[in-house]
């Protein structure tokens, strides 16, 4: 559905976005995180046709960004981080309003606000002025918008800025179930919600592609190794040599709280010991209250990979 192909844009001596590829099949729910500065919305705005690209192609919905611009943007729904709102309008009014712009008849136009008015929660919203709306509402309204023509599409650049935290489970649950009839790109820095709303994560830093997949591939790369958790009791020196001598366990660190001994056990890629470790317990005699694989998380592995694509860049710049 989407297509980006070596995708760059320049503004003089910087690149903003360096060279970058990527598809999103039919519907399909991405995630497109990256640190401030980092090419996120310039990537996006290239898509949506609002910013010319420097070089590169790139195609939504087998339409060219380039050539085909008005194509694109009728299969396109776009909410931009910073919803450029008429406030003088009531929200009805706005969404008729824009509803004009994009052709549709009186009776399309009443049918479209009443099912966005529903899907948005905007209720007894919808008659309301603008400018009287929380920045919540705000962004409820252009998501509306981006709704209205029913667009095969949906490129959502931070689209839960300004909501509660009841309001970002609810756009989380209708974010998935637009995917049902759309497909989905959308930018976030709330990195659980990412992780708990898409399918499929790329990583941009410095303007480049530094990571890509599913939130569950991705977390299996933040360690060579997996991490294991177990709390016992018994001899602590005793537990900690038994440990190390057990195959694939390559470090151990110990903690103490009241009796109870907390092991980190740090492993060699694949190494799973619980197994040997709950046989040692029981041989030994030592209770056992925890024994558990400590899963990584989206927000690790982001802190991480960009910290690295950082120093690369610093180390360049010395270099040159």
């Amino acid at each position: 559905m989407i297509q980006v192909k070596n995708l760059t844009k320049a503004y003089g001596d910087r690149v903003a976005v360096n060279g970058i590829s990527f598809h999103i099949d039919e519907g399909e729910i991405v995630g497109f995180l990256g640190p401030n500065g980092a090419g996120k919305t310039t990537t996006m705005r290239m898509i949506t046709c609002f910013m010319p690209a420097t070089s590169g192609s790139a195609s939504v919905g087998g339409h060219d960004v380039f050539t085909e611009s008005m194509q694109v943007r009728r299969v396109i729904g776009y909410l931009p981080e910073s919803t450029p709102l008429d406030i003088h309008l009531r929200a009805r009014e706005y969404l008729n309003f824009r509803g004009k712009i994009r052709g549709l008849s009186r009776s399309e136009r009443a049918a479209a606000i009443k099912r966005v008015a529903d899907l948005c929660w905007l209720g007894e919203f919808i008659n309301r002025p603008i400018h009287q709306l929380s920045k919540g509402m705000k962004q409820r309204v252009g998501l509306a918008d981006a709704l209205l023509h029913d667009p095969k599409v949906l490129i959502l650049d931070e689209p839960t800025v300004g909501l509660d935290p009841t309001q970002i489970r609810e756009t989380r649950n209708l974010i998935q179930e637009l995917a049902k009839r759309h497909t989905v790109l959308l930018s976030s820095h709330i990195l659980p919600e990412v992780e708990a709303t898409c399918q499929r994560t790329i990583i941009i830093a410095g303007g480049s592609i530094v990571a890509s997949g599913s939130p569950d591939e991705l977390k299996t790369r933040i360690r060579e190794g997996s991490r294991l958790i177990a709390e016992l009791t018994g001899d602590a020196a005793a537990i900690e040599k038994a440990v190390k001598a057990i195959n694939g366990v390559k470090e151990v660190a110990r903690e103490s709280d009241n009796g109870w001994h907390r092991f980190i056990i740090e492993t060699n890629k694949n190494a799973d010991p619980r197994e040997a470790i709950y046989k040692l317990a029981t041989e030994n005699k030592w209770s056992m209250r925890e024994l558990r694989l400590e899963a990584g998380t989206l927000e690790e592995f982001f802190v991480r990979i960009t910290a690295e694509q950082a120093a690369q860049r610093k180390a360049a710049e010395v270099r040159s």
